[in-house]
């Protein structure tokens, strides 16, 4: 016989305390709820306990005390109440709720996602909750880091991909201790922070379908599937039930140690109950009304999101577990920023109506707990709202699409590009100018991310080959702005891999020399393949995994992107994030720049340029750096500054033509310098006695980061 006793509503979910553990729960509109433990994930005759709505029930809370359990235990919901779909009530007390606030997840092979639908029980099949004790655990005196934006290199990668492959070489492919056994790889390529997919506790069955191609089940692989925010996602540990949440901690703390930030993407916009025809797991049953924005017709789900339904994040409820879900992963899991997919969904109320001022952004924004964290926007969602530059609050960065696009546009040799990749390249002051307090930091520049075409794609492919997804190749961007340089896919033509070698490092050289704060996608340093996949979200397999052969096959391609990263490091004249003064309009560009054209001082702004010297000016303490860019289909010859003695840092064209090439060619007394056709040039400002490294020794390493 299990003891229990009145419990307190505060705080919400399962909580450790002398004797046993208090849950809490919100349902306003429920009439009844049971609390059901569980010897294991699969039990069908769990412990069922019947909350008294006189005792264990205050105002919009339903709680108990269980004595005599605690650290371990699974448990779960059922909740009563009406089934009127027409009101946007959504009860259905055969299924097995999870706890929105459960620090973790129980589930294995009995986890069926079929079941979760209609109106049968599912207490066998059902995910389940988990009472966690967060004192257990030590963190040895680890911290979260906060360290500045503006000294920050991101780096995007997926938990499982990173080391799945065969070729990672570790002991535990595809798990959290994976990441922890490549550490000292992220450490030598000079990143100073990971950004990962969603890391949250999410649904891999959501996606329903099979691939035309192999006939395997495909999954939600990305993680863009959120079933419970406050847990880590239990299938990338090595060991089931409390492990996870360890393993998880574990690593935090290993790449702290490191020096290396973690960064999680979080999905506040949607879960993964789909539309009113999917199925109900968690919040759908505690409280449809409240935690999903419902149009004027209840029956159905506003979709800002794209995928069935949309939270509704400035319902107060909403933003409490908004709020507590980031202090939690904060204070207890240690990481050091959050990346927001969809952002923009949080600036609607809660019937869908864009607002200025969004009380949960300005919450997040001022929240102590938060003060050191990055926090950083999507600034877009999929309703059309695109808030890019506009985004609420003054401590926020923003993920900067039109960085990607225009770059993109002129590497690829668009007409009338120049002044946008001017803009880009300093900042883009013209996106952000609006912003009470303007730092180039705000600007997360990429040129690559998850969804998309990878580096390598992007140079091979001209079209997206999605057909492996099981949607006729619907899904994924049409709007790629890549190019094949003249062959769709793998070649043999030493022309155009020629061409595609360069290009990618001129991409590369412009993201990571760009004012702002830059983000690479992780795999492209080494010229990760999809196969013209654009969308690979449900593709657990090769299209997704990091073929580390691939490392040493494109070496060359790899030591130019980590001399880059310590170039960037090692001079603060190419980090540099703080705006001396906000300026006017025009002012935001040529801040601490200069811009020439292929004539000193005459930057060709003409719609049929497709070329731009930047003079970068030196901060205190350092040097001058010139950044010679031709994206046009011929040589260019760039008249250089008489003022200054010039040595050239790397050429892209000579990269593939000298095989030890050295850095640090000068000085250069002709008074120009001739940049072969989409190419790119760094120069540096010539000063006797500065060492000299040698990036393309492939042996070598740049000097500790």
């Amino acid at each position: 016989m299990v003891e229990i006793s009145q419990g307190h509503p505060s705080p919400l979910g399962a909580t450790v305390m002398t004797g046993g553990v208090n849950f809490s729960l919100f349902s306003a509109n429920a009439t009844s709820v049971e609390l059901l433990l569980f010897d294991r994930m699969d039990q069908p005759d769990p412990v069922v306990i019947a909350l008294d709505p006189q005792v264990n029930h205050t105002y919009y809370y339903w709680h108990v005390m269980v004595h005599g359990i605690g650290h371990g235990q699974i448990y779960g919901y059922r909740v009563h109440g009406p089934y009127c779909p027409e009101r946007g009530m959504r009860f259905n007390a055969h299924k097995i709720l999870l706890d929105p606030y459960t620090r973790l997840v129980a589930y294995g092979d009995n986890w069926d996602r079929r079941l979760a639908y209609g109106m049968g029980d599912n207490t066998v099949s059902a995910l389940k909750s988990v009472v966690v004790d967060d004192g257990l655990y030590d963190w040895e005196g680890d911290e979260p880091h906060c360290r500045p934006m503006g000294e920050s290199i991101f780096y995007e990668m997926h938990v499982r991909g990173f080391t799945r492959h065969d070729s990672s070489g570790v002991a535990h492919p595809g798990t959290y201790r994976g990441v922890i056994e490549k550490i000292p790889y992220l450490q030598n390529l000079g990143i100073t922070a990971i950004e990962l997919l969603p890391v949250q506790q999410h649904d891999e069955q959501e996606v329903e379908r099979e691939n035309p191609i192999t006939g395997e089940p495909l999954i939600n692989y990305w993680g863009y599937a959120p079933l419970a925010p406050f847990a880590p996602h239990a299938g990338y540990a090595v060991k089931g039930g409390l492990a996870a949440l360890d393993e998880f901690r574990d690593m935090v703390k290993a790449l702290h140690r490191a020096g290396i930030e973690v960064i999680v993407d979080v999905v506040f916009n949607h879960t993964a109950e789909g539309d009113e025809k999917g199925p109900t797991i968690c919040l759908r049953g505690l409280e449809n009304v409240a935690y999903y924005m419902l149009k004027e017709d209840p029956r159905y789900y506003y979709d800002f999101s794209g995928c069935g339904n949309t939270v509704s994040g400035n319902h107060s409820i909403v933003r409490r577990l908004i709020r507590n879900c980031l202090r939690y992963w904060v204070r207890e899991l240690h990481v050091d920023g959050f990346r927001f997919d969809l952002a923009s969904i949080l600036s609607r109320d809660e019937d869908g109506t864009p607002i200025d001022n969004s009380p949960i952004l300005w919450e997040l924004e001022s929240d102590p707990v938060l003060a050191g964290t990055k926090l950083i926007a999507e600034a877009w969602d999929a309703g059309g709202l695109y808030q890019l530059g506009s985004f609420t609050g003054d401590r926020w960065a923003e993920w900067n699409g039109r960085f990607r696009d225009d770059v993109r546009r002129f590497v690829r040799g668009e007409a009338g590009m120049v002044r946008d990749l001017a803009w880009r390249m300093t900042g883009s002051y013209d996106l952000f100018r609006d912003k009470d307090s303007f730092s180039w930091h705000r600007s997360v520049n990429y040129i690559t991310c998850h969804d998309g075409f990878t580096l390598n794609d992007l140079v091979s492919y001209q079209k997206k080959h999605n057909e492996a997804n099981g949607e006729n190749n619907l899904d994924g961007w049409e709007h790629n702005l890549s190019w094949n340089c003249g062959a769709e896919g793998e070649t043999d033509d030493p022309e155009i891999l020629s061409l595609r070698f360069r290009q990618m490092h001129n991409l590369m050289a412009l993201l990571l020399l760009g004012r702002g704060t830059p983000l690479v996608l992780g795999g492209d340093e080494f010229g990760r393949t999809q196969q013209g996949n654009n969308n690979a979200y449900c593709q657990d397999n090769e299209i997704s995994w990091f073929d580390w052969g691939l490392l040493q096959e494109n070496d060359k391609l790899y030591h130019f992107v980590r001399y880059l990263i310590w170039l960037r490091r090692q001079h603060p004249t190419l980090r540099a994030y703080d705006m001396p003064h906000p300026g006017a309009y025009r002012e935001g560009m040529t801040q601490g720049v200069s811009f020439h054209g292929t004539k000193l001082h005459e930057p060709d702004w003409t719609n049929e340029s497709r070329s731009l010297a930047i003079q970068f000016h030196g901060v205190e303490g350092d040097i001058d750096f010139c950044l010679l860019i031709n994206a046009f289909w011929g040589p260019l010859e760039f008249e250089l500054s008489p003022e200054k003695n010039w040595r050239c840092l790397f050429d892209t064209w000579q990269m593939q033509t000298e095989t030890n090439l050295p850095v640090g060619r000068g000085p250069l007394n002709e008074g120009s310098y001739t940049v072969e056709a989409r190419s790119v040039v760094l120069l540096a400002e010539w000063q006797p006695g500065q060492e000299l490294i040698d990036w393309t020794n492939p042996n070598g390493r740049a000097p500790h980061l």
